[in-house]
């Protein structure tokens, strides 16, 4: 099971806070969470094709993707590879600041635009669909002390599946884990992950990352046939 991370990888080089936070990238503390159980291949912005080769993407079972400074740099032609990948029936997962990249919204059709707000505010993200396999092992709640706030509406198609909403301290509530599918692949938002903030690191939230690379998985069937088709059955001429 091979999963790639990208990140671009800005906010790291930019702003030492969050390199304290994350000494080898947010890129690289989610691939120490994701290794033990995946082969696990990281890209990033400024390498070339952002690190997402033909070889990379044609080997890649789930993509994970976090991306804030830069989504306009993201070159056109590898954000049409990634949703051409995804038809065929890769698995994508797209974290926080991730809904405005460029991928997220072709696959969505719509702005993706939410409110937002940094003031070090409590984040309690409700399971409001226990049974679903990404939320297997987290309990009726995950709470973060600290984390930014979006809030909705958030211009997003209804979701296949709502499993997680966050109540922020300030008030606001948010459609905080969605499932999508597009062509064969599957596809999942999950809301937290500020780069100021040592998100990455808590357990509940990695254990949602876990399960959801494991749902995201494609599943081995032949692409349909389309196009001009032969009956299967004689067709006799109507009288």
């Amino acid at each position: 099971m091979n999963v790639t991370i990208w990140n671009e990888n800005r906010h790291e080089q930019k702003n030492p806070e969050v390199k304290k936070i994350y000494p080898e990238g947010i890129h690289g503390q989610l691939a120490s969470v994701l290794n033990q159980e995946f082969e696990v291949k990281t890209a990033t912005l400024d390498e070339p094709d952002h690190g997402l080769t033909d070889e990379v993407l044609n080997n890649t079972d789930v993509l994970l993707w976090w991306g804030h400074l830069a989504h306009g740099e993201v070159k056109d032609e590898i954000v049409e590879k990634v949703h051409q990948r995804v038809l065929e029936g890769m698995g994508l997962i797209v974290l926080h600041s991730g809904h405005f990249s460029k991928i997220f919204k072709k696959l969505m059709g719509t702005t993706c635009d939410l409110k937002w707000r940094e003031a070090d505010e409590k984040e309690r993200l409700w399971v409001v669909d226990p049974s679903h396999p990404i939320v297997a092992g987290v309990g009726e709640y995950i709470e973060l002390e600290k984390e930014e706030m979006y809030g909705e509406h958030f211009d997003i198609p209804a979701p296949d599946q709502l499993i997680m909403v966050s109540w922020f301290e300030g008030g606001e509530v948010f459609r905080s884990a969605c499932t999508y599918q597009r062509g064969k692949g599957k596809i999942f938002y999950f809301r937290p992950g500020h780069e100021t903030y040592p998100t990455y690191y808590h357990e509940g939230v990695q254990r949602v990352i876990k399960n959801a690379v494991y749902w995201a998985m494609p599943t081995e069937r032949p692409m349909p046939v389309y196009g001009n088709a032969k009956p299967l059955e004689e067709i006799k001429p109507k009288k």
